[in-house]
């Protein structure tokens, strides 16, 4: 009996309150890394009304000027619009940011320390991390959340080229799609939510979208006559952003990985730096499983691995290629550990992460842009070599 199930995935925009959140803190991490390599980060952001608050623990030796780059941040999505509660100059802005923990640095420091069993760096804390790689899409990424996130940046190049005048900054999509046998074969439904100017209406939104951003951004061949197209499904969304709703910090996590399909740890990536496990290690689970994609090991994998905080060696590393492999996943999870180095420091050191490239990150996911370190496929001969 085939295989047919409806699969779901969303993204939002940059306009988002949680996204704003998120730009400021990726902002901070990346004007600290800019002039201090070695700065630790962990700023955490909450934006609601006119009100920007920063919290968290930095220790660095860059001169940061806070307000400066929160204005900015806020500025570069777009809340600059007269009638914009929250605004780029007129915010108030609280910092209750403070040093990191004396007993967190011990632990991540490449250093001896009392009780501390090794004076290798260690991991920033304990947890578990999850990369995902399948070969539906180009980039080596689940359809449906690729999808939504193409939408979301056809809307922002609308909005931010004065294509229309209409659009403001928040925004939300969704996409579903059905699967046959595994196989994305047809888009069932798409969903999109963008705020917009009191003056215009309804319709004439419905039918732009429809036509200047989904029919653009999807293509033909997974559209049919039963694709239900839902804009602004509440009739009005005049009243957006952080004037509309609070953002955090960390909170679209799901949004920032695979859309549901691939497993996630927990942990948040924006604000933290790279010796926040959280992130540079699901980092590179992705880097991993897309390099087994990529050398046709497998048509999917996950990867799994997990930590103890101040210890540098992971406690697991775990590979899944749910029935897919051309090769015993046990066999692949060995060619792994002996192409890729695994400790925090290693990380950091294979993908170059001690460099000011977070904010790239931030919007439309962390995964799936060419430009970004974990998404080389730079290591494919070597895994078919340690297959052998």
């Amino acid at each position: 009996m085939a295989n047919k199930f409806v699969f779901s995935s969303e993204s939002v925009g940059e306009g988002h309150p949680d996204k704003v959140a998120d730009l400021i803190s990726d902002s901070v991490l990346d004007a600290c890394l800019a002039q201090d390599r070695t700065s630790r980060v962990a700023c955490e952001t909450m934006v609601k009304s006119n009100m920007v608050t920063l919290a968290g623990e930095i220790t660095t030796r860059a001169r940061i000027n806070y307000e400066s780059i929160v204005r900015d941040a806020i500025r570069e999505i777009g809340y600059v619009n007269a009638d914009d509660v929250f605004h780029a100059d007129s915010v108030f802005i609280n910092n209750y940011l403070t040093r990191q923990s004396p007993d967190i640095a011990q632990g991540v420091d490449a250093r001896k320390a009392k009780g501390k069993k090794t004076a290798e760096q260690g991991a920033g804390d304990q947890g578990l991390m999850f990369g995902y790689a399948c070969n539906e899409t180009p980039e080596l990424m689940p359809t449906p959340v690729m999808f939504a996130h193409r939408l979301g940046r056809r809307l922002t190049i609308l909005r931010k080229t004065k294509k229309v005048d209409w659009l403001r900054p928040d925004a939300k999509s969704q996409v579903s799609i059905r699967y046959e046998n595994d196989k994305p074969v047809e888009v069932v439904n798409v969903v999109i939510s963008t705020q917009h100017t009191a003056d215009v209406s309804h319709r004439e939104i419905e039918s732009y979208l429809i036509d200047n951003v989904i029919r653009k951004v999807i293509p033909a061949r997974m559209l049919s006559k039963r694709t239900q197209f839902l804009i602004n499904p509440t009739g009005r969304f005049v009243i957006g952003g952080p004037q509309g709703d609070a953002g955090l910090t960390g909170r679209k996590i799901i949004v920032d990985t695979y859309g549901g399909w691939g497993r996630h740890g927990g942990g948040a990536f924006s604000g933290k730096d790279p010796s926040k496990v959280d992130r540079s290690a699901a980092y590179m689970c992705r880097w991993v499983a897309k390099n087994i994609v990529a050398s046709g090991i497998a048509d999917l994998a996950e990867l799994q691995v997990a930590y103890a905080i101040g210890y540098p060696e992971p406690v697991s590393v775990y590979v899944d290629t749910m029935g897919t492999g051309r090769v015993a996943d046990e066999k692949i999870a060995r060619a792994v550990t002996k192409v890729f180095g695994f400790k925090p420091a290693q990380i950091v050191e294979q993908l170059n992460l001690l460099r000011p490239i977070y904010r790239l990150t931030t919007n439309y996911g962390h995964f799936g842009k060419a430009n970004l370190p974990w998404e080389q496929t730079n290591k494919v001969a070597a895994l078919r070599a340690a297959l052998k």
